[in-house]
């Protein structure tokens, strides 16, 4: 089925991004000219570091509560611990509901409370919210990386490739461990990307293109769609499903219908299917257990995320919402990981959105543990593919589910950034 892509923002010349960046500032002074002044806290050490995390909660369809949850613990962590640089930080929360109005009025509410920088956020309406944080000049720091407009908007700074590197990933891992692919994804505008993202890795592994099932984002069966997919996918096939948390209720409609066709392995991304889900579903005993996953970031047993669970334990124990193996909650670690570090780079300076964008625009370089390669966000550090110009990690990993656990496929990470480029 061919697929329909939307236009997006092309590869900025250095001139378009000086001129993106002239604008923005431009839109700030007016800001300011009508009495808002965004960002305008932090000035001196006694003034606290107002930042936003929102995400969508209590929908019908994707929900991230451990996206708050964990920003929230973060801050009480690093106030106990002396604060950032010594100036305390405060997060304001807000629920998108999943609504480009919700998301909106969520960026909207970061103008009006004048944050500094929009943190570890999730949202699937880009167009919605990046527009009023740019007419403030608020940069959006390391959200989960759903939509395009957060690898075009010049104060977008994301801290992984988003779903376009997972998609590119998964039809890399898959190339050569599948007959033919299935590819069952939501029926959405973000969704319309994906089969040509996992297309993109699988023709790099030369092999034929996935099939594209549309279901249903807040569907209740998928026993049509498991059917045309494991139809589709024969013997020898794999069958690979991105429907966020409604994937496992993909896979329970998959496994009540499996055994009228071919054996066929099933796949995912991290953030779709994660170990807390591998272990509800009976851990070896269940369903996933032999699946292929494809991630951002090292598996979630993997030492390097130590100080967040230990930042956990101290600060949400007992809080079911932040499960530190969820790709929300290990993100919005990453994202805050940045800001702390930006902050710091000020050397005591005011701290306010201008003051943000301009280290990172300047080239301060972000070490994450490991956890992603050194972040940075320079032009020349940008993937050349017009379709992703803000994007600056393409790295993936290659998971499966071993004895119940989510463990490495493959050693290190896989760069998918030659993948995306090929992206049409």
């Amino acid at each position: 089925m061919p697929v329909s892509r939307r236009t997006l923002f092309p590869r900025p010349s250095k001139t378009a991004a000086l001129t993106a960046a002239a604008l923005v500032a431009a839109g700030a002074s007016l800001t300011t000219a009508c009495g808002v002044v965004p960002g305008s806290t932090g000035g001196s050490r006694e003034d606290p570091v107002t930042v936003m995390t929102w995400a969508p909660e209590k929908t019908r369809a994707s929900n991230k509560p451990g996206i708050p949850a964990m920003a929230q613990a973060y801050a009480r962590w690093v106030n106990a611990n002396g604060g950032l640089d010594g100036r305390e930080l405060k997060v304001i929360t807000c629920n998108d509901h999943n609504d480009p109005v919700g998301a909106a009025d969520c960026a909207r509410e970061a103008v009006d409370k004048e944050v500094a920088a929009v943190v570890g956020s999730y949202s699937q309406h880009g167009r919605s919210f990046l527009s009023p944080l740019e007419v403030a000049g608020i940069p959006y720091i390391g959200g989960y990386g759903v939509t395009d407009e957060e690898f075009s908007s010049p104060l977008s700074y994301p801290v992984n490739g988003g779903e376009p590197a997972l998609m590119a990933g998964n039809g890399r891992q898959l190339a050569d461990r599948c007959e033919r692919v299935s590819l069952v994804r939501p029926d959405t505008i973000a969704g319309d990307d994906l089969p040509g993202l996992l297309d993109a890795g699988l023709t790099e592994g030369r092999h034929k293109p996935s099939f594209d099932i549309r279901a249903p984002e807040d569907g209740t069966d998928f026993t049509a769609q498991a059917e045309q997919a494991l139809e589709r996918a024969g013997t020898g096939g794999c069958v690979t499903a991105a429907l966020g948390e409604r994937t496992d209720t993909f896979y329970d409609s998959y496994r009540r219908t499996e055994d009228a066709y071919p054996t066929a392995k099933i796949s995912s991304v991290l953030g779709s299917v994660d170990q807390s889900l591998v272990d509800r579903t009976g851990g070896g005993k269940g369903p996933y257990e032999g699946a292929y996953l494809t991630g951002w970031y090292p598996a979630a047993s993997d030492a390097r995320w130590d100080e967040m669970r230990e930042v956990i334990r101290q600060q949400a124990f007992g809080d079911n919402r932040v499960d530190p193996t969820d790709a929300g909650v290990q993100t919005t670690w990453i994202a805050y990981t940045v800001l702390k570090q930006t902050v710091e780079s000020l050397d005591g300076g005011e701290v306010s959105a201008r003051t943000l964008r301009r280290a990172l625009d300047k080239g301060l370089k972000v070490e994450t543990g490991g956890l992603t390669p050194t972040l940075s966000w320079r032009f020349k550090d940008m993937l050349a593919a017009s379709d992703f110009p803000r994007l600056v990690n393409a790295d993936v990993t290659f998971q499966m589910v071993r004895d119940g656990r989510l463990v490495p496929a493959r050693k290190g990470f896989v760069n998918v950034s030659k993948t995306l480029e090929r992206v049409e």
